[in-house]
C-alpha cells in the first residue's frame, strides 16, 4: 500500500511490499521506521537492504506507525521518501565553480525540525550559497514539509547528506574552505571576513553545534543576545549570518 500523508507533512511509503519496491527501484528514502521489538522474516530483510543503502532505520512504536501513515495498514514499516534527489558535495563545488565564485556552503549540524531545514534551504536560494550539507542520522532530510516550507527552494538548492560532519569538515578543509560555526562567545558575525570559501556551521534547535564539530571549525562567530533568552531560532541565525556574507561578497559597504 502506497500512502501520501501531506497532512502529517512528509512522503509517507506504508507496508512491506510497498516500502520493498521503493527500496529496488531506487527512490530516495530519508529513513525507515519499523515497529519496535523482534524483526524477523521480510521485515528484517527490508531493514537490511535499507541499511546497505545508508539508509536511517529508526524503532517506533505501533501508534507512531499509525499516526505517520493515517491509519493504513503499514505491517510493521514506514518509510519516509524525500522529495527531491540528494547532491553530493562534489556537486556544491561544481555549482561554485560554475558560477565562478569561491564555493559558500551551510553545514546544518542535527536540525530535526523540517520546517527549519526548510527555511535554511530558502535563506541559502536567495543568499547565493551553492549547497548545504546534512548528516544522515539524527537529522530531518528531505521530506514533503521541508519542501513545502522553503517555498521552492528545494528544487534550486543542492543538499548533500554525509555519514559523519566531523570528517567532512576535514574534507573541506583540505580543499581550502575556511570553517566557520554560529555559537556563543565567538568573534561577532559582522567582523568576520567572509571572502574566500567558506562553511557556515549551524547547529540543532536544542543542542546547538556539537562539541567535536565546533572543535573542527576555524572561526566562532556570534550574535548579540540582548534578551534573556540566550539563542536564536536557527533558520533566523542562518539568514542573518548568510546575509553578511552576501552583503560582503557584492561589495554592498556599510556607511
Amino acid at each position: 500500500m502506497y500512502e501520501e500523508n501531506k497532512q502529517q507533512g512528509e512522503d509517507i511509503i506504508a507496508g512491506r511490499n510497498a516500502v520493498s519496491e521503493a527500496l529496488r527501484s531506487g527512490r530516495t528514502i530519508d529513513s525507515l521506521y519499523v515497529v519496535r521489538g523482534t524483526h524477523t522474516g521480510s521485515l528484517s530483510a527490508l531493514i537490511a537492504k535499507a541499511k546497505s543503502k545508508g539508509i536511517s532505520i529508526k524503532e517506533a512504536d505501533v501508534k507512531k506507525l499509525d499516526y505517520m501513515c493515517g491509519q493504513a495498514n503499514h505491517q510493521g514499516v514506514v518509510a519516509v521518501a524525500a522529495v527531491k534527489e540528494y547532491s553530493t558535495v562534489e556537486d556544491i563545488f561544481k555549482l561554485a565553480e560554475e558560477k565562478n565564485e569561491p564555493p559558500f556552503i551551510i553545514i546544518a549540524d542535527e536540525l530535526e525540525d523540517p520546517h527549519n531545514l526548510g527555511a535554511v534551504l530558502r535563506v541559502a536560494e536567495c543568499a547565493g550559497a551553492h549547497g548545504i550539507i546534512i548528516p544522515k542520522h539524527r537529522a530531518v532530510g528531505l521530506t514533503y514539509a521541508v519542501g513545502k516550507a522553503s517555498a521552492g527552494a528545494v528544487e534550486y538548492v543542492p543538499v548533500a547528506k554525509v555519514t559523519n560532519i566531523s570528517k567532512t569538515i576535514d574534507e573541506l578543509k583540505k580543499r581550502g574552505v575556511w570553517v566557520y560555526c554560529a555559537d556563543m562567545d565567538g568573534e561577532p558575525w559582522c567582523q568576520v571576513d567572509y571572502s574566500g570559501p567558506l562553511a557556515v556551521i549551524i547547529g540543532s534547535e536544542g543542542k546547538g553545534v556539537s562539541r567535536l564539530v565546533k572543535e573542527k571549525s576555524d572561526f566562532v562567530i556570534s550574535l548579540p543576545m540582548k534578551g534573556k533568552i540566550n539563542s536564536l531560532n536557527a533558520s533566523v541565525a542562518c539568514g542573518i549570518i548568510c546575509y553578511e556574507i552576501a552583503r560582503q561578497r557584492s561589495g554592498i559597504k556599510t556607511k
